[in-house]
């Protein structure tokens, strides 16, 4: 199995992008790494090359970069070649911590839509109290959806928690203001009725705030509103933790208690950390691309790697082909 990896991408590239490739290529002895961005730096952290190639590059998508027009005018940049290395079928699989929008475009453009599929879908996996996780999608490929789109999303959404997250029958939410069948605007109503007759565990509406509960194993919405709940998690964790923090050192006593605690707190922040989990599956195209999250560390990256593994062992790519040419012939 061969993964291309854009090494440049990510706020830690590239030392933790390498990393975090040979340790993933020390725990999975079938995967084959191409590490694609500047040799001379990749070679300063690369201590084994072990089933790992360099395709050197001295071209990088910047964060800052308009992603179009990046992905068009920067046919080297290292996310490029790494999502050019699928379409010529010298990889299976690519991975970017890189510019969120240009990988969306590189996947678009360069590794291209599963024919049938209207809208990709950008999919991480949440954290939830009890530790199983949940898939939310789409989470801004596409800031506005049809209902048809949203039917697309459950059953790609369905597929990868069955097959890569090993959930049998997964359930699927409609995310909405209420619970009740007839709640929120004409997008949640249409869809509701297309999803009620799909092939899927469709359980019905689901609120947001029941969401970290695991409330559902796949959680649908337009990528306008999904982004937004995503950001908010991910604020609102941030914050809790700092408040935590100023509270557990505010004082001697509190000081003491926060050493009784460490390890506890510390279990309970690798709990709620999301990247472990892997990163953001961009659901929809001929070959799974993965949105590695930019602050990614070499944990992190393995994650994504191992993910990675799973959807091309599990051929979720050719599954969902199949699955929307199934509902397509209804």
């Amino acid at each position: 199995m061969k993964i291309a990896i854009d090494a440049m991408g990510g706020d830690h590239a590239p030392m933790e992008i390498v990393l975090g490739a040979m340790k993933a290529i020390s725990e999975y002895k079938d995967i084959h790494i191409t590490l694609v961005g500047d040799e001379s730096k990749i070679k300063q952290y690369l201590t084994s090359d072990e089933r790992i190639e360099i395709l050197h590059t001295d071209e990088v998508i910047l964060p800052t970069d308009e992603p179009v027009r990046a992905v068009r005018r920067k046919k080297t940049a290292s996310m490029v070649l790494a999502a050019q290395q699928v379409a010529d079928g010298k990889a299976d699989a690519c991975i970017s911590a890189g510019n969120t929008g240009a990988l969306m475009a590189a996947g678009l453009f360069v590794v291209g839509r599963i024919e049938g599929i209207e809208r990709p879908a950008l999919s991480p996996t949440l954290p939830t109290i009890g530790g199983e996780g949940f898939l939310l999608l789409d989470v801004g490929a596409n800031v506005d959806a049809k209902p048809e789109h949203l039917l697309q999303y459950a059953i790609m959404g369905s597929i990868y928690a069955e097959k890569v997250r090993g959930v049998s029958n997964p359930r699927i939410g409609l995310l909405n203001i209420g619970t009740e069948e007839k709640k929120g605007n004409e997008l949640a109503k249409d869809t509701f009725e297309l999803l009620k007759q799909a092939n899927i565990h469709f359980i019905g509406n689901v609120e947001a705030r029941d969401l970290l509960d695991g409330v559902a194993d796949v959680v649908v919405t337009d990528g306008f509103t999904g982004n937004m709940v995503l950001k908010t998690i991910e604020g609102t964790a941030l914050s809790v933790f700092k408040m935590m923090k100023t509270a557990l050192t505010s004082s001697l006593k509190s000081k003491m208690a926060a050493a009784v605690l460490k390890p506890d707190l510390a279990q309970l922040k690798s709990k709620m950390d999301y990247s472990e989990y892997g990163g953001a599956g961009l659901f929809g195209l001929k070959a799974p691309v993965i949105k590695a999250h930019g602050s990614s560390d070499a944990n992190a990256l393995y994650s994504a790697v191992k993910q990675t593994r799973n959807m091309v062992e599990n051929a979720v790519s050719q599954t969902i082909k199949e699955a929307v040419e199934k509902e397509a012939s209804k």
